[in-house]
């Protein structure tokens, strides 16, 4: 089962640290893959969910590419991965019942499940069934270290 930290957060959402590149960091370095938030503007990346709030580096990224799934925030930040030189997972999504990712997972939005092979998201919203999935993520991952 693969274990997607959303946001970075663990253990309960974190508002004032999430998607912060120091709060990833923690969540990678207890194991964890995380979904970020990503934005392209004037040529720089940043991280934020409702908007644009910690610029990054590219190198910061590309450190960590078999760690993230990114989640782009406006058009630019696709295409941005989309031409990139380097096989980053990410997606666009805003309410669908799913979306494929880059590296062809099926993200599933809340509500949504089950769904064969999958990547449940916020599973814990509507307690929803995860038994055919391949992966979770929650703001709580940590609960789900253990099944």
């Amino acid at each position: 089962m693969i274990l997607i930290s959303h946001r970075g957060n663990i253990d309960g959402k974190n508002l004032e640290q999430e998607n912060s590149p120091k709060y990833i960091d923690n969540a990678i370095s207890l194991g964890y893959d995380v979904e970020v938030d990503i934005w392209f503007i004037g040529r720089e990346l940043y991280l934020g969910h409702d908007k644009p709030l910690y610029k990054v580096e590219f190198l910061w990224l590309k450190d960590r590419i078999n760690k993230l799934w990114i989640h782009c925030k406006n058009p630019e930040a696709v295409n941005f991965f989309r031409i990139s030189d380097y096989d980053f997972n990410y997606f666009w999504h805003e309410n669908d019942t799913l979306t494929l990712t880059s590296k062809k997972h099926i993200w599933v939005y809340p509500g949504k499940q089950p769904i064969d092979d999958s990547i449940a998201v916020l599973p814990e919203i509507n307690n929803d069934d995860t038994s055919k999935c391949l992966g979770i993520c929650s703001d709580i991952i940590k609960t789900f270290k253990y099944l």
